[in-house]
């Protein structure tokens, strides 16, 4: 039988397959060489981009103009206007009128005791500037009314009466002008009284009889001693005056103080303590 003699391996092509596969080897290199520096492109754009996020809570805790003019006007930093627009994002902003001041919820949350007097000092002295504006207002008021008016009177004195009983003795549109004095137990009883029916009328007047014309200090000193909500005095709901002979012009030369008199639409009535 004749034997089929087994072609030998050549020792040269394991070294050509060698060859190829280094080939190859090489030429995904340098694809992915090639590849590479778009692909480290790509990341640094990614954190670039993941950069410029990162950057965006740092913006929120910078003030915008109008923050900026608030806070100046408030003569608070940057730092304590930042916690006071967070605090009125919590409960504080969800249970406290819309009017609320910056100071007053920084004081309100103060952190130590130290915090909390000097916001405190900080409203003491804004209020008392506000109290003097208004006062000066309403000198200037008063005086404009004489000036521009002076031959009618602010109230028809023909129709001054007494208490008609036929009427509740205080309704929502009236109101009120209170005439009292410092150092006056009958004034004060008389005012604790009305204080009492405050929300039930429009506008509680206040003349203060017994001190210096022009003398606000002395106001300011009686508003503060029976308790004066600064809120109800820039609301207008009630408004501080001297009294400088009101109450006799009004009363045709009666001046008896305490007094209260009713204003009701164009009729003026004297008001006794017993109908509060």
């Amino acid at each position: 039988m004749q034997r089929t003699r087994r072609r030998p391996t050549s020792a040269k092509e394991p070294a050509g397959m060698n060859s190829r596969t280094m080939l190859a080897g090489m030429l995904l290199a340098i694809a992915i060489a090639i590849a590479a520096p778009a692909s480290a492109v790509e990341v640094a754009g990614t954190r670039v981009e993941q950069s410029g996020t990162a950057e965006t809570p740092a913006d929120e805790n910078k003030l915008t103009p109008s923050d900026q003019v608030r806070s100046q006007a408030w003569e608070l930093s940057e730092t304590e206007w930042l916690r006071y627009k967070q605090l009125m994002q919590g409960i504080r902003g969800s249970i406290s009128p819309p009017t609320i001041s910056p100071i007053e919820v920084l004081g309100i949350h103060a952190r130590n005791d130290e915090e909390r007097r000097r916001y405190a000092e900080m409203w003491a002295r804004a209020m008392r500037e506000d109290v003097d504006r208004i006062l000066a207002f309403q000198r200037a008021y008063d005086e404009a009314g004489k000036r521009l008016y002076p031959n009618e009177q602010l109230i028809d004195l023909d129709r001054l009466s007494g208490h008609d009983d036929k009427q509740a003795a205080l309704l929502p549109g009236d109101r009120v002008l209170f005439f009292t004095k410092p150092d006056c137990p009958a004034c004060d009883m008389l005012w604790r009284k009305l204080v009492e029916h405050l929300d039930k009328v429009a506008v509680v007047d206040i003349y203060v009889a017994g001190v210096k014309p022009g003398d606000d200090a002395a106001i300011r000193t009686w508003a503060a001693g029976h308790g004066i909500d600064p809120a109800w005095v820039r609301n207008r709901h009630v408004t501080l005056n001297h009294e400088e002979g009101v109450l006799q012009r009004l009363t045709q030369g009666k001046d008896e103080v305490p007094s209260l008199l009713r204003r009701r639409g164009k009729d003026l009535a004297v008001l006794r303590a017993s109908e509060l």
